[in-house]
């Protein structure tokens, strides 16, 4: 129960969150539950996922596991939040990777499945962190020889100038997260060694032109900074017995001019077999719940302006029309 429960009964107030017309009550091993019944039919649906989540190892539950299986149960997908949610990916340092999410859940099934994913959606979707969860995975298991990570070098809106330092120092702001997320799920020990025999390799994007990546795991970040070209050249390095993961929102796009890559690659490559799309959506933000909700808010105002240009757009054609129309 203390585990099911967490700290301070938490628990009782997110089940409350999502059923506000039920009243849940805890005594001893005991869970109450009061309300209309077909309420309390999915509070008590809710309960016993989560206790099977428990069992199988989640130690601690939170708000995005109860958000999740609670919008899975009112679906009424055929799987269940415990079999989607419940699986670990990788144990490391005293932490479990999981997908959070089912929209999480269906983008690491088809990782498995193959060779080429793109994983597409806002920030803190997972995109980029079950992809390096995964490709540890996959080395551990001895499924690949080696992870290569990449991501372009474009700064985000601003411009820093010339960096000082070697040509490591001046890459290695850029290609920090990436270090980041490996230190979190490697001892930090370990790490170095990987790094310095190639095991694992952290390189901008720029990089990879010539190469030929066989029995490797490839991850690219932030991948709606590359261009068309640069994400053709980036997908024909794939050699023999290697994965690929491609991970980007197209909703922040820092390229100066041009077009994004990742925003053409869907409609060049959608259809050809052993390549999936997976897109995440505001629902998979496993991030603070305000992040869900700055998401759907710059959604809905993204949305808004494209409809005002267009309405504004067919204005003009209009007024145009009327014009060369006019006699005078």
């Amino acid at each position: 129960m203390v585990r099911l429960l967490g700290p301070q009964d938490r628990l009782v107030t997110l089940v409350e969150k999502q059923y506000p017309t039920v009243g849940l009550h805890v005594r001893g091993n005991e869970i109450t539950l009061q309300g209309p019944s077909a309420d309390v039919e999915s509070a008590r649906r809710l309960i016993e996922e989560l206790v099977e989540m428990v069992r199988n190892g989640n130690d601690e539950l939170t708000e995005i596991e109860v958000t999740a299986s609670a919008r899975m149960l009112d679906s009424g997908t055929a799987t269940s939040p415990s079999d989607a949610l419940g699986q670990p990916i990788l144990s490391a340092r005293g932490r479990t990777v999981r997908a959070k999410t089912l929209g999480q859940k269906q983008y690491v099934d088809a990782i498995d499945e193959n060779t080429i994913v793109f994983g597409i959606g806002p920030a803190g979707t997972g995109k980029t962190y079950l992809a390096m969860a995964k490709a540890v995975q996959a080395l551990q298991r001895k499924e690949v020889n080696r992870i290569i990570l990449t991501r372009p070098a474009v700064e985000a809106g601003e411009r820093l100038g010339y960096l000082p330092g070697s040509l490591t120092d001046k890459i290695d702001p850029y290609l920090r997260p990436l270090f980041d997320a490996l230190n979190e799920m490697l001892d930090p020990e370990v790490v170095p060694k990987l790094l310095a025999t190639g095991t694992i390799e952290v390189a901008p994007l720029a990089y990879m032109r010539g190469r030929t990546l066989n029995d490797s795991f490839i991850v690219l970040d932030e991948a709606q900074n590359t261009t068309p070209e640069q994400m053709k050249m980036f997908l024909t390095r794939l050699g023999f017995g290697s994965h690929m993961v491609v991970t980007g929102d197209i909703t922040q796009v820092d390229l100066p001019v041009g077009t994004s890559g990742l925003q053409v690659v869907r409609g060049v490559l959608d259809g050809i077999d052993d390549i999936h799309f997976a897109t995440l959506t505001s629902a998979d933000v496993v991030r603070h719940s305000l992040v869900g909700q700055i998401v759907d808010a710059y959604t809905g105002y993204e949305q808004t302006q494209l409809a005002n240009k267009a309405q504004a757009a067919a204005r003009r054609a209009a007024a145009q029309l009327n014009t060369q129309g006019d006699p005078a």
